[in-house]
């Protein structure tokens, strides 16, 4: 990690991962409350999750269309 932070364009680019955050998973895990898998199984959770993000598809499309 030291080799590759050697030049100053490589520190910069190393620094964007601290401001680069996922809006969606704060989102559903702490306003819609999402915070783990009720369902056992990786089919039911796949399922699970699915229709936690069409509920996050679909509040976003009721935010952007009163815009």
């Amino acid at each position: 990690m030291a080799h590759r932070l050697k030049t100053v364009a490589r520190r910069k680019l190393y620094a964007l991962r601290k401001q680069t955050v996922e809006p969606v998973f704060g989102i559903i895990k702490s306003v819609m409350g999402f915070r783990q898998f009720s369902m056992r199984g990786l089919a039911a959770a796949q399922s699970e999750w699915n229709l936690v993000c069409l509920s996050w598809n679909l509040k976003r499309m009721a935010v952007l269309r009163l815009q």
